[in-house]
């Protein structure tokens, strides 16, 4: 009898530590895929989900706390749009590659372990800011002219994360980006037709995407030193 009873002793403890390794050494890194769909918004296209074409990415990802998040990103996207008020009809189709720097903040306290911590939580809603730049290549992947330096542009948006594994998650995130020039369309006629660039931001032209993607973790955090002094 007592055998089974020190046997429950020694598993239940087990199952704490066990708990609380978890909870005190999360993953810090993140890497992940995405795709989905993009658009432009500026002379040629007036409403956001006009003309929509493939965009994708990769990012990686660095938690600083259950709330705090920075992500380097690499995107790529196609936009297109078209002008009829112009003479002769002006269109185009050019590729945009960009790389962001981009703080989040998770509205939960997001993790995958509940034991130690009541209100971490699998999954939650969060905002992102950042600072990013580009270049365009205009008609073809490999563009059928030189790439031209797209500017600075201020991305930002919404986004939902949710771990369905203690490793793996799910990223939602629907993107803006605001530039500080008017030159994605690269056609004349379209790049500032009305000469109003540089007297109001929302002259500038603008691009979105809304994707769907999948990040692994890594990167755990060293288990605490209990017994060192500082």
């Amino acid at each position: 009898m007592k055998s089974v009873k020190l046997y429950r002793v020694i598993l239940l403890l087990c199952v704490g530590v066990k708990a609380f390794a978890q909870s005190e050494n999360p993953y810090l890194c993140e890497l992940g895929l995405q795709g989905g769909i993009g658009y432009y918004v500026g002379d040629a296209t007036p409403h956001i989900f006009m003309n929509p074409r493939e965009a994708y990415g990769l990012h990686f990802r660095y938690k600083f706390t259950k709330r705090w998040a920075i992500q380097a990103k690499f995107s790529g996207q196609r936009v297109y749009g078209t002008n009829n008020r112009v003479t002769p009809v002006s269109s185009f189709e050019n590729r945009l590659y960009n790389f962001d720097i981009i703080g989040e903040f998770n509205f939960f306290r997001f993790g995958s372990d509940k034991n130690y911590d009541d209100r971490i939580k699998p999954y939650t809603p969060y905002i992102f800011l950042g600072i990013g730049t580009g270049i365009n290549q205009q008609d073809s992947l490999w563009g059928k002219q030189n790439p031209q330096w797209s500017g600075i542009y201020i991305p930002f948006g919404i986004g939902f994360k949710w771990k369905f594994s203690d490793r793996w998650g799910l990223n939602i995130a629907w993107q803006h980006n605001i530039y500080f020039r008017d030159n994605i369309e690269g056609v004349k006629g379209l790049d500032d037709p009305n000469g109003l660039n540089g007297t109001n931001i929302m002259n500038m032209d603008l691009t979105g995407m809304l994707t769907v993607g999948v990040v692994v973790e890594f990167g755990q955090a060293k288990k605490p030193c209990r017994i060192c002094n500082d």
